[in-house]
C-alpha cells in the first residue's frame, strides 16, 4: 500500500495596512487678508468660523498651523485647491502637505 503524506493547511491572512497620514499645513504670509483665508478653510476644510478664525490666527503668530490629518492624496488634493483658490484671487496663499510622524 503507498504510503499518503499530508501537509498541514495554513492560512495566511494577509494584513492590511493603514494608510500613512499626512498633514495639510497653512504657511503665513503679510499679503493675503485674513477674512479670505478664514473663507477659504471654510470652504474647503468645512470648518467653522470659530475654527477657521483660530487656524488662521495660529498661522499668523507661528508661521504655520497644522490644517487638518488626511491621507496623502486627500491632503494634496486639499492643500492644492486651497492654494489655487488664493492664486484665483492674486493672492500668495500658501498650503504644503508633510507626512505625519
Amino acid at each position: 500500500m503507498p504510503e499518503i503524506t499530508t501537509a498541514p493547511h495554513t492560512k495566511v491572512s494577509p494584513k492590511t495596512e493603514r494608510p500613512k497620514l499626512h498633514k495639510v499645513i497653512l504657511l503665513n504670509d503679510d499679503f493675503t487678508p485674513r477674512d479670505f483665508v478664514v473663507t477659504v478653510l471654510k470652504g474647503e476644510f468645512h470648518m467653522s468660523e470659530d475654527q477657521a478664525h483660530r487656524v488662521m490666527i495660529t498661522a499668523h503668530q507661528r508661521g504655520v498651523c497644522v490644517v487638518a490629518v488626511f491621507t496623502r492624496d486627500v491632503a494634496e488634493t486639499k492643500a492644492t485647491r486651497a492654494t489655487e483658490a488664493g492664486k484665483a484671487k492674486g493672492y500668495p496663499l500658501q498650503f504644503t502637505t508633510e507626512p505625519e510622524e
